[in-house]
């Protein structure tokens, strides 16, 4: 019987999390957006032209293809009737254009589109020729040369080479490092294809070739999945003996945005000499200093030794996971007393992660944090020396037992307070509590009267606690920036990125920095951005994979504007006495239905975050805010703010293809309705014509029978075109962020009575 309760309590709860799960999963969240998927091929080889085929998400009526190196670009192939063919780009590489990671996007109806990785490399290049997933029909691949391939699901796809005994030969292949979904396992087979040498866990292999003749690489997916986004770059390369293995160019991590400290020597000072590996052999180092180092062997534990004297207070920092690799340093640092026997060690402080400036997603997904992690299992942190002495310092990489690669590297710092600071944004998530489990690449594409918000976090280094102001340049016309700056002592700030309703089409490249006053000095240093390598709408089913783009693309589309802007009455400084409350007339300017009839308002704004939230109809153009000064204690001085929520609109997506779609299939049928007519007279004519005329009429029977075929061909694929326009044109559901435009208030000193 108690079984049977908790048995039927259980189908209940599963019953209603269903229903309440399928009602929330019918609202999509997040206006669309232009999002580019795939590019083949990935890449080229520098001073090449090379055709590249796009795939992606709402990339209607591309006509860019830009990438963030000028030294890249593209034009629209044609057919032999130079009509362009669809998604297909002629890209040509100049000579002087850098080797490694570049960006790739479009240009499409929305706006400028989320990017892929373009690769430009110096050894030359090929595609995949399919079918190559059996041994007897491996691809040939040359030494010294990288293979654009995209791999087979549930397959193992085949290459061979051929190469000379002692050769060094290593086989490179990029996946993850160039937003790939594949997971790759590389083989080095003999000719029948016997295993050799196996790599599953994303290294290069480092192949000794035994004697001349063929040999056999196999790539598989580590869990056999495949198609159009498991797409990879294999690199055949033969190297000397002594040379050290260079990797494929790579993606980097967000947690990279805060390495190296600004002004850092590309190379360290100097290096850890083993064996230092126990506190009967540390190595002695001198303060300040700058440091090299490997977590190898497995295991390995790095101790350096140093005299310091009280009252120095030294910030150490240390680089690895920043550096790409799968390390977690770890350091401890211990005051030595006594000498042999009688040496006795004391803690003083112990110095692990960069915790993340501000709460990170617990699963992924903006629930509550944004699904993007700042911090680093990197070191940044200070020793404060209590006493003369000498003291120990011992790294290590917490999880090395498991790892024995001696590419596993690090950086050590040693250094006086140098306080500076570094910045990384990105398109702000949705928060909402249910149902919203997308971790989306959010380009910075602005529909005409919107407002994107950009959350921009600092790390600070060595003490460094003073206000960050932020700004942005270079932006597309009738586009602007508002920065709400980072204040002292916080982390976190919002850039406000707007376009006016009427703004034209356009695209730039923008710059996003933050200044700060460093003890009476102004310093700049750029942002970063961040972004998805996928969308993932479903974080419970895919794990996100954000990473830093290498630049910062702004566009504004005239095809739509925003279901709403929210901005104040009058376009001026509000000014209010200290301690004072301060009404402002909002005007909302509705362009879209929407479910519900008002929408909750919160404030962003230095101080300001505390307003209790207020509610604005969806169903009249004005409203007001109040702001009780005096609640918020805020202090004389300028300030920017805005009110953001969120807002269900009943979107239609491109509404005008309905139009275009009916017109073209007007016309069709009216030219139906006309080859018909001719068709019918021709036929008639036949009936009558003379006999040296018939071999005319018949050709001019024939022509417009074949004409009649192609326009019933044309009807069919044009009823289909607008079928599906119709379907996607349907108003539906859609949450969005709603930010108005910024604000500017000026706080007066109160009136002395």
């Amino acid at each position: 019987m108690i079984f049977q309760k908790h048995a039927q309590c259980l189908f209940n709860c599963v019953t209603a999390m269903a229903l309440l799960s399928s009602s929330l999963w019918a609202q999509a969240v997040c206006l669309p957006a232009p999002r580019l998927l795939t590019t083949f091929p990935m890449g080229g080889e520098v001073g090449s032209t090379v055709e590249v085929s796009i795939t992606g998400d709402n990339i209607e009526d591309v006509d860019l293809l830009s990438f963030s190196h000028p030294g890249i670009t593209a034009i629209p192939k044609v057919n032999d009737k130079g009509i362009p063919v669809p998604n297909t780009f002629v890209v040509s590489i100049k000579k002087d254009c850098p080797v490694g990671i570049h960006e790739a996007r479009v240009m499409t109806r929305l706006g400028v589109s989320s990017s892929r990785v373009f690769n430009v490399g110096s050894l030359s290049e090929i595609s995949q020729v399919k079918p190559n997933t059996t041994l007897d029909k491996a691809m040939p691949l040359a030494v010294d040369s990288i293979c654009n391939a995209s791999m087979t699901q549930k397959a193992i796809d085949f290459y061979s080479f051929e190469a000379q005994q002692g050769q060094r030969i290593v086989v490179d292949c990029a996946a993850k490092g160039i937003d790939s979904k594949l997971n790759p396992v590389l083989i080095v087979a003999d000719a029948k294809g016997n295993d050799l040498l196996v790599e599953r866990r994303g290294g290069a292999l480092d192949f000794e070739v035994p004697a001349d003749g063929k040999y056999i690489i196999k790539v598989h997916d580590l869990t056999f999945n495949g198609g159009s986004a498991y797409f990879y770059r294999l690199a055949l390369k033969a190297i000397s003996k002594d040379e050290a293995i260079v990797r494929l160019p790579s993606t980097k991590t967000v947690s990279s945005f805060s390495w190296p400290p600004e002004g850092l020597a590309e190379n360290a000072a100097a290096s850890e000499t083993e064996p230092n590996n126990d506190h009967a052999q540390p190595q002695k180092i001198t303060l300040p200093c700058d440091i090299s180092g490997s977590f190898f062997p497995a295991a390995d534990v790095d101790t350096f030794e140093f005299a310091a004297k009280k009252g120095d207070v030294w910030w150490v920092e240390v680089a690895s996971e920043r550096l790409g690799l799968p390390t977690d340093p770890s350091i401890v640092v211990q005051k030595v007393t006594g000498e042999g026997k009688d040496e006795t060690l004391t803690d003083v402080v112990e110095l692990t992660d960069i915790s993340s400036p501000i709460k990170v997603s617990s699963n992924g997904y903006s629930y509550d944090g944004p699904p993007y992690n700042p911090g680093s299992a990197d070191i940044l942190g200070k020793v404060e020396i209590k006493e003369d002495g000498n003291y120990r310092l011992q790294l290590t990489d917490l999880f090395g037992g498991t790892r024995n690669d001696p590419r596993n590297i690090y950086r050590l710092i040693i250094r006086k307070a140098q306080p500076d600071f570094a910045l990384v944004g990105w398109a702000l998530h949705m928060n909402l509590r249910n149902g919203d489990r997308n971790a989306l690449s959010k380009p910075i594409a602005l529909r005409g009267g919107a407002t994107i918000p950009l959350e921009i976090v600092a790390v600070r280094r060595d003490g460094f606690n003073g206000d960050i102001n932020l700004t942005m340049s270079g932006l597309p016309e009738g586009v602007t920036a508002t920065g709400l700056k980072i204040p002292a002592g916080k982390s976190k700030g919002i850039m406000l990125v707007t376009a006016k309703a009427n703004a034209p089409r356009g695209l730039s490249s923008a710059t996003l920095t933050g200044t700060a006053d460093i003890n009476g000095t102004p310093v700049t240093r750029p942002c970063f951005m961040a972004s998805m390598a996928w969308p993932v709408p479903n974080a419970w089913s895919e794990i996100p994979n954000p990473r830093l783009l290498v630049d910062v693309p702004v566009s504004v589309s005239n095809s739509e504007q925003a279901p709403i802007t929210i901005s104040a009455k009058e376009q001026k400084v509000l000014e209010v006495a200290e301690g004072e409350k301060l009404t402002i007339p909002l005007v909302q300017t509705l362009r879209s239905d929407f479910s519900g009839t008002k929408m909750s308002l919160k404030t962003y704004g230095e101080g300001f975050e505390r307003t209790p939230a207020f509610d604005v109809p969806l169903n009249e153009e004005t409203s007001q805010a109040v702001l009780d000064l005096g609640k918020l204690k805020t202090p004389p001085g300028d300030y920017t703010i805005a009110f953001y929520g969120s807002a269900v609109a009943k979107y239609r997506y491109n509404p005008e293809a309905v139009t275009i779609a009916e017109a073209t299939l007007q016309r069709l049928q009216e030219e139906s309705t006309a080859i018909a007519a001719e068709l019918k007279t021709l036929t008639e004519s036949a009936k009558t014509a003379t006999e040296a005329d018939q071999a005319t009429v018949k050709e001019s029977v024939q022509a417009v029978t074949e004409k009649q075929k192609a326009n019933a061909a044309a009807l069919k694929v044009a009823q289909q075109q607008l079928k599906s326009a119709t379907a996607k044109a349907k108003p539906k559901d859609i949450v969005d962020i709603v930010v108005s435009t910024p604000i500017t208030i000026r706080v007066n000193p109160a009136e002395k009575k």
